[in-house]
């Protein structure tokens, strides 16, 4: 731990018979701090979980491929700044999905997902995200979209036509 150099060695006399004091000397031994930082780093090491990180995939298709769908079987979700939902089928009016806080409408949302899926199966739903919405809003989207175990969907900008459509422009 530490030491204390006691010995006492002979000072030379300086000036008139007055002894120099010797200054005592402290050696610290570093061996059981080192030894707690490696155990404390080993301990942190093995106690982390190592888990991978959670992303989605998202396929992409390898060109620009116009693919006819009809109106029928797409259901296109408008994601305003606010984080207001619209969806509508085809050239129908867009219809808010109700719900004052951002959980109730999320529920509403997975609601609604599953009951047009269950009446249409050949439904493909479209996200479509106003640039100055926030990113977690897309990824909540999704997130409801992959609960409700739906799978064919599309992601496309929003356009301004869609923010007259829905009122925000």
């Amino acid at each position: 731990m530490a030491d204390v150099d006691l010995s006492q060695s002979k000072g030379k006399q300086k000036h008139g018979g007055k002894k120099k004091k010797k200054r005592i000397a402290v050696r610290l031994d570093m061996t059981p701090m080192v030894d707690v930082a490696f155990l404390l780093l080993t301990f942190f090491m093995l106690t982390t979980s190592m888990s991978k990180p959670q992303t989605m995939e998202i396929n992409l298709p390898p060109k620009e491929i116009d693919v006819p769908v009809a109106g029928t079987n797409l259901l296109t979700l408008r994601i305003s700044e606010d984080f207001r939902i619209f969806w509508n089928i085809a050239e129908e009016d867009p219809v808010t999905v109700d719900g004052k806080e951002r959980k109730e409408k999320l529920i509403n949302l997975g609601k609604l997902l599953k009951e047009r899926n269950a009446a249409n199966p050949k439904l493909i739903t479209l996200i479509k995200v106003d640039g100055k919405a926030k990113y977690i809003d897309m990824v909540d989207i999704m997130d409801e979209l992959n609960i409700n175990s739906i799978t064919r969907f599309s992601l496309a900008p929003m356009l301004d036509a869609d923010k007259k459509i829905i009122g925000t422009l």
